[in-house]
């Protein structure tokens, strides 16, 4: 079951019902008014009625608050096969009278409605009268108002709003209303905003041909709430919203050190090696070994019988192990040990919250001390540069607070940043950066590694070979001539010109 996070009644400037959404407690700073209406507002099959039923049902489970569903689309019978896909057995909680779900099959046409003379709605306040009753409900959905006022004038449709709003506040339940956005104010009326105390906007757009859900609060009477866009999911889970971590801000921070793995490399990172819970990024073109240098620090993770997960969003698993064989790095038995474990995906196969959702999810079952992202710049062409950002700043602060090291490699150079600054972002946010490429040594093509920053010690400023054979992952100095010309060190220690 959801935990829920409970606030302090103090910081509340009146009272609000919890939702047990992840996340959108968070966002709202303590749930939807209390004994107020709430309209949820969104295109189709951008997740309303989901919202709306996980709130009723939420309420039922987890705050013992029976709650009333009317439907104006789907039937009853309808509504409780589509919540079991969701894990919600609304015949359980109906037998158990702590649900009341009903169809209510209004008129096709506005001519039909007023053929028994004036419409209003006083025959549907008789019905969720009794359905309150009937249940003691401190929660009701009405699912959808376009339906309920479909047809009818202007004026007809400002009373009714205003009465159906009061008579929801008088019966003190919580209540959300959703209807369909509208095309030149938030709703097809442009009405219902300006009457509810709380307004949420929820959007299923197309980005590059992958859907992202999105949520936004455009209004709150009486409480302080988060304004941004935020991005949400809907699995066999439920809702899941991504509010920005607030904890970020009072994250553990820790002394001890762990070894890249390579030698050479913890000796430039202040003889020590990274910090435990810090981020690294290993950037560069193609080619260059980035993700040898990975694989280097993987395996020495899992040989001190620690746990490492290893996202892979290039090659498969197979050929990440068999790659790295051939540079002597044998992962398979960290494999088969339980010691290593690998998710593996296209980035094109889902969207972003969708990949960071279910690395989360698979980090809570490993429980690993390092997190290895190889190439996160993948990700930049299923999405803008904004919302990877975003969502690696996310990411990044809940790896901290899980003191949880992470090790992202990108493809980008010095050169990529100054054609496209927004891909500093990411190198920004990271606490260790280090830069492997490719530079002309002694007539001949080599790698290079040097280490750009590294936050909180006093790192080595030097350019050092980047040797990979069948050894392993090796760095040596480089010398310059007199003409300022780097020249490779050979491991007789003697100078090629």
């Amino acid at each position: 079951m959801l935990k829920v996070k409970k606030l302090k009644a103090t910081n509340l400037k009146f009272p609000k019902s919890l939702t047990g959404i992840q996340g959108l407690d968070e966002i709202t700073t303590g749930g939807l008014p209390k004994n107020r209406p709430t309209l949820l507002l969104g295109n189709t099959g951008c997740g309303k009625t989901v919202m709306a039923m996980e709130f009723l049902v939420n309420g039922i489970v987890l705050f013992n608050e029976p709650g009333v569903f009317i439907a104006f689309e789907e039937k009853a019978d309808e509504l409780a096969m589509n919540a079991k896909s969701l894990g919600y057995d609304l015949d359980k909680l109906r037998s158990a009278n702590k649900i009341y779900l009903e169809h209510v099959n209004l008129p096709i046409n506005n001519s039909e409605a007023l053929d028994t003379g004036k419409y209003d709605i006083e025959g549907l306040f008789v019905r969720l009268g009794q359905a309150i009753e009937k249940v003691k409900a401190k929660r009701v959905v009405l699912d959808s108002l376009d339906t309920l006022f479909y047809g009818l004038d202007y004026q007809i449709l400002r009373s009714e709003f205003k009465r159906l709003f009061s008579w929801l506040k008088e019966r003190k339940v919580t209540a959300i209303i959703t209807a369909e956005i509208g095309d030149t104010f938030l709703t097809h009326h442009g009405l219902e905003e300006y009457v509810a105390d709380c307004v949420i906007l929820l959007d299923n757009r197309l980005v590059n041909q992958i859907a992202t859900r999105r949520l936004r609060i455009v209004k709150y009477r009486g409480s302080i709430h988060g304004n941004n866009e935020y991005p949400f999911i809907i699995d066999e889970k439920g809702i899941t919203v991504f509010p920005e971590i607030r904890e970020g801000l009072l994250q553990k921070t820790s002394a001890k050190r762990i070894s890249s793995g390579i030698k050479q490399l913890d000796e430039m990172l202040d003889n020590k090696g990274f910090f435990v819970g810090s981020s690294i990024l290993i950037s560069g073109s193609s080619g260059t070994g980035k993700t040898s240098i990975a694989a280097s620090f993987a395996f020495s993770i899992c040989k001190n019988n620690e746990r490492c997960f290893f996202c892979a969003f290039e090659e498969a698993p197979n050929q990440i192990i068999r790659n790295m064989q051939s540079i002597g790095i044998n992962l398979g038995p960290l494999v088969k040990s339980g010691r290593l474990h690998f998710y593996y995906s296209r980035p094109s196969l889902q969207n972003l919250e969708l990949h960071f959702i279910a690395i989360k999810e698979m980090i809570k079952e490993v429980k690993p001390s390092v997190v290895i992202l190889d190439p996160i710049t993948n990700l930049m062409t299923e999405g803008p540069n904004s919302d990877i950002r975003s969502m690696l700043t996310r990411f990044v602060d809940y790896l901290k607070i899980e003191q949880i090291s992470v090790m992202f490699t990108a493809a980008i150079t010095l050169g990529s940043i100054e054609r496209n600054p927004s891909d500093e972002g990411i190198s920004s946010m990271v606490d260790t950066w280090m830069m492997v490429q490719d530079v002309e040594a002694g007539g001949e093509r080599t790698r290079s590694l040097y280490v750009m920053k590294s936050r909180g010690m006093n790192h080595s400023k030097e350019v050092r070979e980047f040797i990979i054979t069948s050894k392993g992952v090796t760095l040596k100095q480089f010398v310059k001539s007199e003409e300022g010309r780097f020249l490779k060190i050979e491991s007789n220690r003697k100078v090629k010109k």
